[in-house]
């Protein structure tokens, strides 16, 4: 539990014990926000084994209530006096206080210009960011993401979309079976329904127009593994992309197709794909993609993307596309497109929102470039829920905060002089200091041309 500051504790006491203090914001950019990034398990081994203290602001709408916390020796209470606050979204930029660091995803890497003014805030008030999106290691994999559960509750956004998307065309198929992520109060029930209706199209299968319906899969990390994690309940047959033209229609098999950058880009000059020289010049290369896009049922975008890489769907192809004929088959096998990555406007140009779990889907029309909510109407029905682990929030709590609690005494021990560079930070959290007393680190020098005045 927490010591109670009396009389008898001496001002050295009272230091020590703010500077082995961490605080947790509470989620208000939505109120379907419902993840922790440390969970109560995860305060309990961090008092016990760190001696590091927890204080939590109170929330009505996170999956652990104020209660468990408090049990387990958080101080739950509204001011946040601790030297590092944890967070998962953006934050307001009247909450920063001045010298303190702050632990979330800003989405601020790419320079995305609705967050500038937050980040100007914290260089006003000489604050120091690291990004859970830039702890990397040495190979820059990521060390600590959502993205499995994004990966889970994106495909089955995805797979009851079309399911509804499919009843409004006049098609009955066993996808209509299948609930929301948020419908379902634990992963487990959710896998157990997917078997169920994996069952029911191995005995009804689809009709015969549908067919063959195929789930195509743009990327292969962390994202792409929980998607296709979910899809080992259903009756799947994974193919390469390169059977796509010769599939044949068996209505009770779901046809999976993973893509990768050799598949989504080519050469300018015609040459052999390389990835390397992809990721140094990607002027050079050109999108790809379109040749496979008549022959998909459902698109999940998974990539990482930044504006010097090529799209994947653009509005200028959907336009002249959309609903033409391409041999016996027609563009309009394109039903739903499950944009997880979710840059707006980016590579799929036709997300041009984000939305949340309240109002999940739009039908983008590509005459008009229009967009209508719900699956009614003429284009793909975009999924673009910027929040999808929200949707399955006491797991992928779990999940992250088994993660992130191993490297919060790293955080807290760690000393932070004026000097950057001897900051005692380890490499991994260092790479993911994006500012530092109110400035921007070495690395992240770049983001200063986004930052209005």
């Amino acid at each position: 539990m927490f010591p109670t500051l009396t009389n008898s504790f001496n001002m050295i006491d009272i230091w020590i014990f703010m500077e082995r203090t961490f605080g947790i914001k509470r989620e208000d950019k939505s109120e379907w926000e419902r993840r922790a990034p440390i969970t109560p398990l995860d305060v309990l081994y961090l008092d016990s084994t760190h001696s590091i203290k927890t204080i939590i602001q109170p929330s009505k709408f996170r999956v652990f209530s104020d209660k468990e916390y408090d049990k387990v020796g958080a101080l739950v209470s509204e001011n946040l006096d601790a030297p590092v606050i944890l967070g998962i979204k953006e934050i307001h930029p009247d909450f920063f206080e001045e010298d303190k660091i702050y632990v979330f995803f800003s989405h601020t890497i790419k320079g995305q210009e609705y967050n500038m003014p937050m980040l100007k805030r914290m260089m006003e008030k000489g604050d120091t960011l690291i990004d859970y999106e830039c702890i990397k290691d040495e190979n820059k994999n990521r060390l600590i993401a959502f993205g499995k559960h994004a990966g889970i509750a994106g495909m089955i956004e995805s797979l009851h979309t079309a399911g509804k998307r499919l009843k409004w065309e006049g098609y009955l198929t066993p996808l209509l079976h299948l609930k929301r992520p948020i419908s379902y109060h634990s992963l487990s029930l959710l896998e157990k329904d997917s078997a169920k209706i994996g069952r029911e199209i191995i005995q009804n299968g689809f009709p015969e127009e549908l067919t063959p319906f195929v789930i195509g899969i743009a990327g292969y990390g962390h994202v792409s593994g929980g998607a296709q994690e979910l899809l080992h309940y259903f009756p799947v047959t994974e193919i390469k992309p390169e059977d796509l033209e010769t599939l044949e229609d068996n209505p009770h098999t779901l046809y999976k197709v993973v893509f990768r950058e050799e598949h989504l880009m080519r050469r300018k000059d015609g040459g052999k794909f390389n990835l390397q020289d992809y990721y140094d010049n990607p002027e050079n290369y050109t999108g790809a993609f379109p040749e496979y896009l008549p022959y998909i049922s459902i698109l999940i975008n998974a990539i990482y993307w930044e504006e010097k890489y090529p799209r994947l769907v653009t509005k200028k192809w959907l336009k002249e596309n959309y609903n033409k004929p391409v041999g016996e088959r027609n563009t309009y096998r394109l039903r739903v497109i499950g944009d997880i990555s979710c840059d707006i406007e980016g590579s799929i140009e036709c997300t041009v929102r984000s939305t949340g779990p309240e109002n999940p889907v739009y039908v983008y029309n590509p005459d008009t470039e229009e967009i209508k909510f719900g699956v009614e109407g003429k284009g793909p029905v975009i999924m673009a829920v910027d929040i999808l682990p929200s949707e399955l929030p006491h797991e992928s709590s779990n999940y992250f905060s088994n993660i992130l609690k191993r490297f919060i005494p790293e955080i807290i021990n760690a000393s932070y002089p004026t000097d950057f560079d001897k900051c005692t930070l380890p490499d991994p959290i260092k790479r993911a200091v994006i500012l530092y007393k109110g400035k921007l680190t070495p690395r992240y020098k770049y983001i200063k041309k986004y930052i209005r005045r």
